[in-house]
């Protein structure tokens, strides 16, 4: 059975384009998602993983529709592969239950891992190269030293996280990682321990 899946953006956008071109393809039925691509949760492409069946074939009209990073398909395209479901794409001609389309998908899926390799690699050599620097990693303080300071003292005065988070414009979890700092800070240096 040809079953089809068609994704719009957003509810104002209309799907009959890709509704067309997949019931033209043979489709029989058709699973349609009102949500963005980045979405993870996307209630009717779950509800036609669960109708699949072996020797089912998914058709999309646009690899797009069904993800926007290729390694999303590729994970998708490996699922059905191991439910023994075909796939197919209309727009860019791509058949998963022929030699060639199966060939192309291969070597696509082989072009990304190689990416994703090659950024792992430059990222380590990149934050190898800021540590011998003396750099450190990690996110840059939103407020100056002054400002934590003042959050910290605050909080050991007792006034509420609420107060604090709204006086200084930063997150509850903000306030916490600063008053968690101080005190490994204050663990690490006994003079300042001992000050108190």
């Amino acid at each position: 059975m040809l079953i089809g899946y068609a994704r719009v953006s957003t509810t104002d956008q209309n799907p009959e384009l890709q509704l067309d071109a997949l019931k033209a393809a043979g489709c029989e039925r058709i699973f349609i998602d009102k949500s963005s691509g980045t979405k993870a949760e996307r209630p009717e492409l779950s509800k036609l993983k669960e109708q699949l069946r072996r020797g089912d074939v998914m058709v999309v009209w646009r690899l797009d529709r069904l993800g926007r990073s290729l390694q999303h398909l590729i994970s998708w395209i490996d699922f059905l592969q191991i439910e023994g479901v075909e796939f197919r794409s209309l727009t860019e001609m791509l058949d998963t239950s022929t030699p060639t389309g199966k060939l192309v998908f291969h070597v696509t899926g082989a072009f990304a891992e190689f990416e994703r390799n090659i950024i792992v690699e430059r990222t380590n050599a990149g934050l190898k190269a800021a540590r011998a620097r003396g750099r450190k990693g990690g996110r840059r303080y939103k407020v100056d030293e002054k400002k934590r300071a003042m959050a910290v003292q605050l909080y050991h005065e007792g006034k509420s996280v609420k107060e604090i988070c709204d006086l200084l414009g930063i997150l509850k979890q903000t306030l916490y990682t600063y008053v968690n700092k101080a005190k490994a800070e204050k663990s690490n240096n006994p003079l300042r321990a001992s000050e108190n």
